[in-house]
């Protein structure tokens, strides 16, 4: 491997290191009542977002605040000696796909059967931190 081609796959490393993943496979309910959740805490603080989804009335709010979490134990995990709260955790990318669909057929008149999908999803969510910047202080600086 040359030096520019390990250089750049150093700093793609090092970028990754402030975000993690997670993922959430097979959940039997459909994309769409899926994403009508995610996008609510699209682009959210975590704690914003975890407030959103405790009090959301709707079945996916519960798997997606479980995967949230998940997703903020991930990233303790990889920064071992930062704390959350000083870190500025926020909902980077948050995607809905569809997943494998369960065909069956339902009786209906005349001796016909209609189909019926039971769809299902997978959800992947990343949490980033944001890096803060204390514009106040810089002022203060410099006015000093």
């Amino acid at each position: 491997m040359g030096a520019r081609k390990r250089l750049a796959a150093e700093a793609r490393k090092e970028a990754r290191k402030s975000v993690s993943d997670a993922k959430l496979n097979n959940v039997p309910t459909s994309p769409r009542k899926m994403r009508l959740v995610a996008d609510l805490v699209r682009g959210k603080n975590v704690e914003t977002a975890l407030g959103i989804l405790r009090f959301n009335p709707r079945e996916a709010s519960n798997r997606l605040e479980k995967l949230l979490l998940s997703a903020i134990n991930n990233w303790q995990a990889k920064n071992e000696g930062k704390r959350m709260e000083e870190s500025n955790l926020f909902v980077k990318e948050i995607h809905v796909d569809g997943g494998r669909m369960l065909k069956r057929l339902r009786p209906a008149p005349q001796g016909r059967g209609y189909r019926v999908r039971k769809r299902s999803n997978h959800v992947t969510l990343v949490v980033d931190s944001r890096v803060v910047t204390n514009a106040a202080s810089d002022k203060k600086e410099v006015t000093a």
